[in-house]
């Protein structure tokens, strides 16, 4: 690829991988808050469970993910709830990270706090349209 091309879709690829990741994380959510889709592993949680509190912050983290609203924040917070889940509940069942998808989510997660939202973001949006200087938006 050249480079120009290769700088052009970079933004792209990782604002789809951002998207893809919000929806799973809002999936993941709304199958513990909602019970949606019935019958979905997990389904409904109480809301003041450790379960519950980790519904809300997926629901809530994925959507602001897709959205690429407060990315670097909320993608922040998802890595270390995944850190969690996995080292309280995926961890004393079976220690081997393939078995469960949180170390990976973790490691995306923290991939976009380093990388920032991409292409097609609201913060790219609020960036631009900031009344800050130019040196202070990076």
């Amino acid at each position: 690829m050249t480079p120009s091309i290769e700088a052009a879709w970079r933004p792209r690829a990782l604002a789809a991988l951002r998207i893809m990741t919000g929806l799973l994380f809002l999936a993941r959510g709304l199958v513990k808050l909602a019970g949606f889709p019935e019958g979905a592993q997990a389904g409904q949680q109480e809301l003041l469970t450790l379960f519950g509190i980790g519904a809300v912050l997926e629901s809530v983290g994925g959507a602001l993910l897709v959205l690429g609203l407060f990315t670097r924040p909320a993608a922040f917070v998802l890595s270390g709830m995944m850190a969690v889940a996995y080292l309280m509940f995926h961890a004393p069942a079976a220690f081997h990270p393939l078995l469960g998808g949180a170390i990976l989510f973790s490691f995306i997660l923290l991939y976009l706090v380093s990388s920032g939202p991409g292409a097609w973001s609201l913060d790219g949006l609020r960036r631009r349209t900031s009344a800050a200087p130019a040196f202070l938006r990076r």
